[in-house]
């Protein structure tokens, strides 16, 4: 995801689609304990679009912090 579509949601929804990536990866953690992993690059992308709504979500908390 870019972070300018991102930045168009909600910190609900965003704080949904943390939630979700981190099921993602859990789920892709059990699949590489069991070696049935097809795609090794969508462990590093969900880590990646974590950390992009975790900085959205706190760059919005600074502004309001400093409003």
């Amino acid at each position: 995801m870019r972070a300018n579509e991102l930045r168009d949601k909600t910190d609900g929804e965003l704080k949904a689609l943390i939630a979700e990536k981190t099921g993602d990866l859990m789920h892709f953690r059990l699949q590489m304990a069991t070696g049935v992993v097809d795609n090794v690059k969508l462990s590093r992308n969900a880590r990646k679009d974590i950390a992009r709504i975790q900085t959205i979500l706190n760059e919005r908390a600074r502004a309001a912090a400093g409003a």
